[in-house]
């Protein structure tokens, strides 16, 4: 009886450990919280400006949903971005609205490990976006291929 009590013990401990591992195993946006600084580029008619931005990122508790505000500034234009995106088994969409222009649009696309590839609509145009974060840093591009703006490449750090 002995052994038993024993094999029945481990197998509920066994049990318990993996229940508390499925509770702590963070989502994919979970690396993102907090605020974040940067620096980059923005290209407009096929010149350079530099531009500085801050992103905050609200992480639900299980890292499987966000929102972001985001606000740059370069010498000619300012970007005043709000997005929410939710993951479901790798998946990413959301919403997003960029407040200066008054333009909504739609996020879809993938996260994997620290890289969110996704596609970012709005009325009349799509722009690929990537995301790559890797620790206190953060990279994010985003190619609008537009007459006027052209594409975004920033450098993140954490606050």
């Amino acid at each position: 009886m002995r052994c038993v009590k024993s094999q029945v013990f481990a197998a509920a401990f066994v049990a318990a450990m993996a229940v508390a591992a499925d509770r702590c195993e963070a989502g994919p946006f979970s690396p993102l919280a907090g605020s974040w600084v940067g620096s980059g580029t923005l290209t407009v008619s096929g010149a350079r400006e530099r531009i500085r931005c801050r992103a905050i990122y609200f992480v639900s508790a299980a890292g499987e949903s966000l929102r972001q505000i985001l606000r740059c500034a370069s010498d000619s234009y300012i970007i005043d971005v709000n997005a929410d995106v939710t993951e479901i088994g790798g998946r990413v969409s959301g919403t997003w609205h960029e407040s200066s222009s008054g333009v909504t649009g739609t996020l879809t696309g993938i996260v994997r490990g620290a890289v969110i590839q996704a596609t970012v609509s709005g009325l009349g145009f799509e722009a690929p976006l990537l995301i790559v974060t890797h620790g206190r840093s953060q990279h994010a591009t985003i190619n609008l291929g537009g007459p006027t703006i052209a594409g975004v490449a920033v450098n993140f750090h954490r606050l």
